[in-house]
């Protein structure tokens, strides 16, 4: 398995200081937090995503997806949806990152209905993402949290442009078997969102282990070579502990439960 972190853990740090701190740690990649408050964002100039790149290269870690917060079911007109995507899109390409993610955003819609709004929308960017040669990822969130309803809105849609992250906090809240999440998501999968919380009425970030999330249970039904990437929600959560001393551990722990030779 490759090991990446979320920068959502370590919030506005500098591009340079957080390629360091994955190649310092093990972690082979970093997801990059794409936010006006983040160092990284569409607002970003040419000459500042050449720097970020370099950056990361230099250390030797990749760029695993640029993470947006377009809603892709969301009410309203497509057009400022798949602008943004598009954004997302040629940002992801500039920082050589192989994915997006994007979220659900179907608010208190009918749910079929805000599937098929999504799945129209996400059948129009994957061919531009296809062009661009950068992926959208749908996370299991908020409308859509379960793996299951994932799915529903990515198979009307049938293009490898468009998969899935598979955020394994929200299908475990909505009391959705692991099992049942992958075999959902299995067919459009591109990575994994790690977490551990005390229960589901504590969201406060936890070390990965020290909560009640099933993470043994996810793990044992992912291929080997899946990325896994540690979502530590610092940015929401000021006062939980700071995620740099965490990572090794953090990481260790995850090996400990995939075992030899994955």
């Amino acid at each position: 398995m490759k090991f990446a972190f979320s920068t959502l853990g370590v919030p506005g740090m500098p591009v340079a200081e957080v390629a360091a701190l994955a190649a310092d740690t093990g972690y082979q990649g970093v997801e990059l937090r794409a936010a006006p408050d983040e160092p990284v964002h569409t607002g970003l100039g040419q000459a500042d995503r050449a720097s970020a790149a370099a950056e990361f290269a230099r250390a030797g870690v990749e760029v695993l997806a640029v993470c947006g917060y377009t809603g892709v079911a969301a009410e309203g007109d497509d057009e400022p949806v798949l602008q943004e995507i598009g954004e997302l899109l040629w940002l992801a390409r500039d920082l050589g990152a192989p994915h997006i993610r994007v979220f659900p955003g179907g608010g208190e819609q009918d749910p079929a209905v805000a599937a098929a709004t999504a799945a129209r929308r996400l059948g129009t960017a994957a061919e531009t993402a296809a062009g661009i040669g950068v992926r959208i990822l749908l996370e299991t969130h908020d409308s859509h949290p379960s793996g299951t309803a994932v799915s529903e809105v990515l198979g009307p849609v049938g293009h490898r442009y468009a998969g899935a992250v598979w955020d394994v906090l929200h299908p475990w809240l909505h009391g959705e078997d692991p099992v049942t999440s992958y075999t959902s998501l299995a067919p459009f999968l591109g990575y994994v969102q790690l977490k551990d919380v005390a229960s589901a009425d504590d969201l406060t970030p936890l070390p990965l282990g020290a909560g009640t999330l099933p993470l043994a249970k996810c793990l044992a039904e992912l291929s080997p070579g899946t990325w896994l990437s540690w979502e530590y929600e610092k940015r929401w959560n000021p006062a939980a502990p700071e995620l740099p001393a965490l990572l090794v551990p953090g990481r260790e722990y995850v090996e400990s439960l995939l075992g030899p030779g994955r």
